[in-house]
């Protein structure tokens, strides 16, 4: 085992920012706690029912109403004593508040959120919360793209070496209910946004192993700049010590270049010096593809796993396994269990997730595909002649890259929701557009898509936008192309042979 059991009780204790307080649970009794947005993920569940559970009078404010936030609210049937105030947001909410719980969406210039910080009342957020009392180990994965399959995969190596573990953050339900029963000696694996590491760089938060997966523009809606971006991604990195580890992306020059105390293991697959072994930011400790076989050396420690048993498509999944295979090396499993463990491993939903085969037609949701990158990756997967369906809300991305790929990879595109008709625009300009069509719908753009395939294609669904347009979530735009696919499968289905 190669990571040092002495930063345990340091993490998460001193503060840097007025603005995020550090909690104790003896505090909570009695006190008047606000959650400031319930959200739809599972997190403001989860603080909820731990605030309640610990005697706060919770009170939940929220824009969106009782309707809107059905799933969420139909969780916390059971607890009675919660003041909700539901469909409006405004200062009264806040005024006696001893506590404020900020939902990850909401943004730093948020004008109640300047006033609550004006007024000197204390501020955190569930992660916050939850990293101040675990005891466990923490390996957190953040990155652009590539992070939920990257701490999936962490967590499922793990699991295959025999280790208690847990997982958290993005990925799966909030851990804070459950917070005490994480044992000192278990493993904690944690998918961060950038939205969580810039109110956690106020603990000074120090993972014990921290994973950059890539770096590229993304959220500039919420951080308003590149510069704020980076800044809060680098958090992840910012309060190591040479007791912790950092596993980053060697094909990235940018996150290859982040600033950092911990000790640095590159990872990288195809091109240049990366595939010899021979990585050029820090050639000692790495993890690299030697044909179909990653090669790992950490400090003497070595890894040699097979990945014939591997079974997601692209790439960009190759660079997934290295970086988790880096961690869990560096966690001290062995190179069976590892192997063992990436060949049990099922793709997750929504990630180059293979619905079925239709008529020769193979459909793909790739509906997790939020920014460029990650769907000019998923595009690269694939050999066979593609139809595309991308696009979704605006999150003030440059789009050119994308459409480029589009332009270059795609047989036929429907373009979907707010920045459909900004890569109509572009395709319009490529020297051979392939054939497009900006869809009034999602059901006619599924429909246009299989109209134009033939035997042998894909019929991909990776937007390569947000979808909060047309979506309640990347989730929902996933489910919504599974249940038209398969409805419409059967004008597709070729009869089995007698």
């Amino acid at each position: 085992m190669l990571w040092s059991m002495g930063a345990t009780n340091e993490r998460g204790k001193s503060v840097v920012s007025e603005e995020f307080a550090s909690v104790s649970i003896d505090q909570l009794r009695g006190k008047r706690v606000v959650v400031m947005g319930l959200g739809s993920f599972g997190g403001g569940v989860g603080v909820v029912r731990f605030l309640a559970g610990h005697g706060a009078a919770t009170r939940i404010s929220d824009t969106r109403t009782r309707e809107q936030l059905a799933a969420s609210v139909a969780l916390l049937d059971d607890i009675d004593n919660i003041d909700w105030r539901l469909g409006e947001q405004d200062a009264s909410h806040f005024e006696d508040a001893d506590l404020v719980v900020i939902n990850p969406a909401v943004r730093p210039d948020h004008p109640l959120l300047r006033q609550l910080i004006d007024r000197g009342v204390p501020l955190t957020t569930e992660m916050n919360l939850f990293w101040q009392l675990n005891r466990g180990r923490v390996v957190a994965v953040t990155g652009s793209n590539g992070k939920s399959t990257t701490t999936a995969l962490i967590h499922a190596l793990l699991e295959a070496g025999c280790r208690r573990c847990w997982l958290g953050g993005n990925i799966g339900g909030s851990l804070l209910p459950i917070v005490d029963q994480i044992e000192p000696s278990d493993d904690v694996v944690l998918e961060l946004s950038s939205f969580q590491l810039e109110r956690l760089n106020g603990l000074r938060a120090r993972p014990d192993i921290a994973v950059v997966t890539n770096f590229a523009p993304n959220h500039l809606d919420w951080h308003g700049t590149l510069e704020a971006y980076a800044a809060a991604k680098q958090s992840i990195l910012r309060w190591q010590t040479a007791a912790d580890w950092a596993v980053l992306n060697a094909n990235d020059e940018m996150v290859s270049a982040w600033p950092g105390e911990a000790g640095r293991v590159a990872f990288g697959a195809g091109g240049g010096n990366v595939n010899t072994g021979e990585v050029k930011s820090q050639p000692g400790n790495a993890s690299w593809l030697n044909g179909n076989t990653i090669r790992c050396h950490i400090d003497g420690h070595n890894a040699c796993v097979s990945l014939t048993g591997f079974r997601l498509r692209g790439r960009h999944n190759q660079e997934n396994a290295l970086a988790a295979v880096a961690a869990a090396t560096i966690a001290g499993v062995d190179s069976a269990s590892i192997e063992r463990g990436l060949s049990q491993f099922e793709p997750l939903p929504h990630r180059l997730q293979l619905i079925g085969e239709f008529n020769g037609r193979f459909f793909y949701n790739d509906s997790i595909a939020t920014t460029p990158e990650s769907a000019i990756a998923a595009l690269n997967a694939f050999d066979e002649p593609i139809v595309l369906l991308a696009g979704g809300y605006d999150k003030q991305v440059d789009l050119s890259r994308f459409a480029a790929a589009i332009g270059a990879r795609v047989k036929a595109a429907a373009l979907l929701g707010t920045t459909g008709p900004r890569l109509a625009e572009r395709l319009g300009r490529c020297p051979s557009p392939p054939t497009y069509r900006v869809a009034a719908s999602f059901r006619d753009a599924v429909c246009w898509a299989i109209d134009r395939s033939t035997p042998g294609d894909v019929v991909l669904l990776s937007p390569g936008c947000a979808s909060y347009d047309w979506f309640q979530s990347f989730e929902d735009r996933g489910r919504q192309f599974i249940a038209i696919v398969r409805e419409l499968a059967n004008t597709l289905a070729v009869p089995a042979d007698d």
